[in-house]
């Protein structure tokens, strides 16, 4: 008989917001949390520049409202980016209880300025403040009793009382992927939630890790779940470019800290595109240097810190240039080639204030919600803010439900009789570089009609070979994910080519100009067609 679990909390992603969920529930019940990878090998961990948060006394939470609205376009929910901003100072100090190590200076805790912020508010530790959290939370998580992590676990499908043929529809569980052993074992629990970060990896170049495969957006949707905005997708005005540097970002604090971005020839070129220069919101900066290394015919242009003492360079960003001097390039004294990457979803899952989807029992957090704080352009270090917020919000609206009695369901096997072993891998690693290389090309920085009509053709006859692929052969992580890159590719395209204006990071040549009203993008799963269970 197949391996079954029975959890109060199924958690699917083990991230900032996954782990804190986790953290605040555990002495509710029982909790699962489930890594695609190993427990560090999520986005969080590789997070730098830090959480945004009021922590000062010349700052004010209606100045971090200001800066969220105006770097989102005026697409962010008023309602969302109040809720969020109001709780930063006791989500900041939650951390600090739980003992994150952040930089001090002078007796307390340093702040940094970032693109688009209107004062310093950027709580981080040095340059490596995802790990300085992530750590922490893994060490609290696996020192609880009632936490249990399971490593190497891919999720497959949600699991609803109504793919089951039961009444009364509800999210009871997940299928999952045992990546140690190659077998699918099922997972009931009476709230489900998807914490598996963004859909970055749809694109060639990224900044994120692996995993990054929009697997939360494309279940939910298959399970009935709207999405909403995900047209906006950020690109990190600054990633290291270097054939040896695999999706190494250089964080935003390195232009707040006076960094200096350069042509080939050394001469500034931000101030031609805003007033703000480097510290322009990071679409605006994306789509600067987009232009400038077309224009140019360049492989990267440079950013250049080199000014500053090496002393302050080499203890602000120590990080940076322990990489950095790897690969041949010492920072103290020239600058480091940069190129544009997809870095962050902004939209995602529909959720409300605790995080609640559409189906009942199913809750998003994190980059994998849409909860309306990020509008149509993130502002930077807002991204683990809200995954904090979010967290413990829902964690309190779980809590209460897990005090309802709910009838126990048995989760049928999963059925691998009508599959066989495949000898065509290859089709896999195929589908996978073709439908990065176009989104890149088609879906990318700057679009057009046109290109978005010629991904659209591209996407859809992916979706039906991926089908047929999926309904005969045995599953596979690099299968589960290109089967999910394709949904999610599908669903920005969709909505890319609904939102006729260019806004935030949709930025498209035949709409040039903002539509007067700033509306989201919605879509419904209304008969949408997919094998997702057998």
């Amino acid at each position: 008989m197949a391996i079954k679990h029975q959890y109060d909390v199924l958690i699917i992603g083990s991230g900032a917001a996954g782990l804190t969920l986790a953290l605040h529930l555990a002495d509710q019940g029982k909790i699962a949390v489930l890594s695609k990878g190993d427990l560090k090998s999520g986005s969080t961990w590789l997070a730098q520049g830090g959480i945004a948060a009021v922590l000062d006394e010349s700052d004010s939470e209606q100045k971090h409202r200001e800066d969220t609205m105006i770097a989102g376009s005026w697409l962010s929910h008023e309602d969302a980016v109040d809720f969020t901003v109001s709780h930063g100072q006791e989500s900041i100090q939650w951390l600090i209880n739980q003992g994150v190590p952040f930089t001090e200076q002078e007796g307390q805790h340093h702040l940094t300025k970032e693109g688009g912020h209107s004062h310093r508010r950027i709580i981080h530790a040095a340059d490596a403040t995802g790990k300085a959290v992530q750590r922490t939370l893994i060490e609290k998580a696996a020192a609880h009793p009632n936490i249990d992590l399971f490593e190497r676990y891919t999720a497959v499908d949600l699991v609803t009382r109504t793919k089951l043929r039961l009444p009364g529809n509800r999210c009871i569980g997940a299928y999952a992927l045992n990546g140690n052993d190659g077998h699918v074992e099922a997972f009931y629990a009476k709230g489900v939630v998807l914490a598996t970060g963004g859909a970055s990896k749809t694109y060639l170049y990224t900044s994120n890790p692996d995993g990054s495969t929009g697997d939360g957006i494309a279940m939910a949707w298959r399970a009935g779940c709207r999405v909403a905005n995900l047209e906006f997708n950020q690109f990190h005005p600054t990633c290291l470019y270097h054939p040896q540097a695999k999706s190494f970002l250089i964080t935003e604090a390195v232009r707040g800290e006076g960094g200096k971005l350069l042509l080939p020839d050394g001469k500034r070129f931000m101030d031609r595109f805003d007033d703000r220069g480097e510290l322009a919101p990071r679409d605006i900066v994306a789509r600067a240097i987009d232009h400038e290394m077309k224009r140019l015919g360049s492989d990267c242009l440079f950013l250049d810190i080199s000014h500053k003492p090496a002393e302050f360079i080499q203890s602000h960003f120590p990080t940076i240039y322990k990489r950095c001097m790897k690969l041949g390039i010492d920072i103290t004294k020239e600058p480091i080639p940069v190129v544009p990457a997809a870095h962050y979803t902004c939209g995602g899952v529909m959720t409300d204030e605790h995080g609640q989807t559409d189906l009942s029992g199913l809750y998003a957090v994190g980059e994998t919600a849409f909860t309306g704080l990020h509008g149509a352009n993130r502002l930077a270090s807002n991204s683990l803010l809200e995954c904090l917020v979010y967290a413990r919000s829902a964690a309190t609206h779980i809590a209460a439900e897990l005090e309802k009695p709910l009838e126990s369901v048995t989760i049928p096997d999963w059925d691998e009789s009508q599959v066989t072993d495949s000898d065509e891998d290859v089709i896999i690693s195929h589908n996978w570089d073709e439908l990065r290389r176009f989104m890149w090309d088609y879906v990318g920085i700057v679009r057009t009609n046109k290109r978005l009509q010629r991904a659209k053709h591209r996407v859809d006859l992916l979706l039906q070979e991926i089908s047929e692929y999926y309904s005969n052969y045995k599953i596979s992580k690099d299968l589960l994910e290109l089967r999910n890159l394709a949904v999610v590719s599908d669903l920005i395209i969709r909505s890319a080519m609904l939102r006729q204006e260019s806004r935030g990071l949709n930025y498209t040549l035949d709409y040039p100009d903002e539509a007067p009203e700033a509306l989201d993008t919605i879509l419904t799963p209304v008969n949408y067609q997919w094998q997702s269970q057998r």
